[in-house]
């Protein structure tokens, strides 16, 4: 019997997919799109690494630039009016003759008009394309005053050199964000390879790793991660420094991963399928990686999204101590150098700007790393 005209078909557009008939990776998207937190946390990070990678564009001064004249200037909010648009009002810096104290005010005299998509300090994109476009700063028309000066501005004040505090934050980004990404990188190779041989080969082979990683897991981490940067030679360039404590976050952060590739291959080596392909002659490589891993894919994202921030926490207090990346290398936990002297903070609290920046990142991949491992098992009931 035919079915009626009006009947819904599967192709009806009105028609809701059933959780039934959706496949493990579209269960995943769904409930972690109803993760509020995890979603808003992905953008954020997105925002971030888009920021990171054009750091040129997004910073209003160069890495290195600086003004002398306005160390320590206070942060300058932007503020808009129909005579001048956005605009900021120019700091003037005066020393008390008897404390030796450096004070500013705002000259209400000289306007610095601001704009978006200005010209600014030359720079290549990505190292490749030339231009001198600048997503904020200092409109072209009040590029000097009358006086022969240079109008600036600090949108989150200055350090100690007058360098931008904004723009050295975006700079660091590049060094701070990228350490956890390639960190996870060498630790998603020795987790899965480590782990996975542990949990598939078993026996003496099983207990040896196991005794390893308690042997790692032992060590406390901050005096390992002095220990380590210690060691580090003074003379080498940034970009070897860079790389070594890149290796170094690594060695230390692979065992939780291990541990979880481990537990999951004991669990599925067993199953029919891996049993199939072990009598269709399929190699212990082919079966490990080939049908046992992609298993438990997601569980694996998890865990590396769950490592990334201690990567960055690492980075950052190595070179907040002074024993990882050093200067002119400018990096978040660099940045946080200035802020050693208590009283320094005291008097100037927008040093520790850097720690916002920390602070929302770490909790970003949390939240994220928390929808995600939500979402993982899909058919598990809410």
């Amino acid at each position: 019997m035919a079915a009626p005209a009006d009947a819904p078909t599967l192709s009806h557009p009105g028609l809701r997919e059933e959780p039934g008939s959706l496949s493990p990776w579209a269960l995943i998207r769904r409930r972690f799109v109803s993760h509020r937190l995890a979603v808003v946390s992905l953008y954020l990070l997105a925002v971030l690494y888009v920021m990171a990678l054009g750091a040129e564009f997004f910073a209003p001064y160069p890495r290195q630039w600086r003004d002398l004249a306005h160390a320590y200037c206070p942060p300058q909010l932007p503020r808009f009016s129909l005579a001048h648009g956005l605009h900021v009002r120019a700091m003037i810096s005066q020393r008390d003759p008897l404390t030796l104290r450096k004070t500013y005010h705002e000259d209400a005299t000289r306007v610095v008009r601001l704009g978006f998509f200005v010209p600014g300090a030359p720079y290549r994109w990505l190292g490749l394309i030339p231009t001198a476009r600048h997503f904020f700063g200092v409109q072209e028309a009040d590029r000097r005053w009358p006086d022969g000066t240079t109008p600036t501005f600090f949108f989150l004040g200055a350090d100690k050199y007058g360098q931008d505090i904004l723009s050295r934050i975006i700079h660091g980004s590049r060094v701070s964000l990228s350490v956890g990404l390639a960190a996870i990188a060498v630790t998603f190779v020795l987790g899965v390879a480590i782990g996975g041989i542990s949990g598939y080969v078993g026996g003496a082979t099983d207990n040896v790793i196991q005794r390893v990683i308690e042997i790692v897991n032992a060590f406390p981490q901050i005096p390992l991660w002095l220990a380590f940067g210690a060691v580090l030679p003074i003379e080498w360039s940034p970009l070897s420094t860079y790389f070594a404590i890149t290796l170094v976050l690594s060695l230390l952060a692979w065992t939780n991963l291990a541990r979880v590739v481990r537990g999951k291959i004991l669990a599925l080596r067993e199953e029919d399928y891996a049993t199939a392909a072990r009598l269709l002659g399929a190699s212990h490589a082919r079966i490990l990686f080939r049908h046992l891993l992609p298993g438990f894919t997601s569980h694996i994202i998890v865990v590396l999204t769950l490592s990334v921030p201690t990567m960055i926490l690492g980075e950052t207090s190595l070179s907040f101590l002074g024993l990882g990346l050093r200067p002119p290398v400018v990096s978040w936990g660099v940045m946080l150098q200035d802020c050693l002297s208590l009283q320094t903070v005291a008097d100037h609290p927008w040093l520790l700007m850097p720690v916002v920046f920390i602070v929302l990142t770490v909790l970003s991949f949390n939240f994220l790393g928390d929808g995600l491992r939500d979402a993982a098992d899909p058919y598990s009931a809410k």
